[in-house]
This record gives structure tokens, sequence and C-alpha cells, in this order.
């Protein structure tokens, strides 16, 4: 699976990922299928097309099937952690932001297309 586009949305303080995506006005084409994680489940009433792996239910467990199912969508999700991972190499995403606070946007998404340059060669 090729990344295609490697963008990045940011908010003041601590904000839960899926709170901050609901909040950017981020639209995805009907046709592209969105894989997330367990933090966004419930991305599927805002993108028809889109896959969050299954939740354990309290006090039950999971079967076989549903394990399988999430392990697979998982490998698939496994790309977009590496993303993260190489974009967290530069400190600006893992630690404090010291510098002026209007400017993170445009560093952070430099940063995205600098990685995106280099995957693409």
């Amino acid at each position: 699976m090729k990344v295609e586009k490697a963008c990045l949305g940011h908010g003041l303080g601590r904000i839960h990922d899926f709170r901050l995506f609901k909040t950017s006005n981020v639209k995805f084409g009907e046709l592209l299928k969105v894989i997330a994680d367990k933090g966004y489940q419930g991305i599927k009433k805002i993108h028809q097309l889109s896959e969050t792996p299954i939740t354990k239910p309290k006090g039950k467990k999971l079967t076989k099937d549903q394990k399988k199912s999430n392990r697979e969508l998982n490998r698939l999700r496994i790309t977009v952690e590496h993303v993260n991972r190489r974009l967290k190499i530069f400190k600006i995403l893992s630690d404090r932001y010291r510098n002026r606070h209007r400017r993170f946007g445009l560093k952070s998404n430099l940063i995205a297309g600098i990685y995106h340059h280099e995957i693409a060669i």
C-alpha cells in the first residue's frame, strides 16, 4: 500500500485525535477507504467507507473471526504508523514546540512534504 499524501492537523493543547479530525472539516472522497484505529469509533457516521477494529464488549471476549479481522486491518494500518514514526524523528511532533505557534502548521506540513518527497524517490 502506498501513502499518497501526508498532511498534518494540529490544535492547541491536548485534543483527542478524533475531535481534532471532526473540527478540522477534512473531507474524504466518496470512493476513498479510510482505515482508522480504535480511537475513531464514530467515523462511520461521518464517512461511510471507513473501517475501524472491532472493540471487545465489556466482560466478553472477541471471537477468532473478529481477532482475525482486526489483525488484517492492523496489517494495513501499520504503514500509517511507520509514517507517524518517521515524522516524530523530527522532534517537532514528539517534543514541546517552543517557537512561534502561528508557524507550527507551516513547519509541520513542510516536514510532511519532505517525508513525502523521500518516499517518492
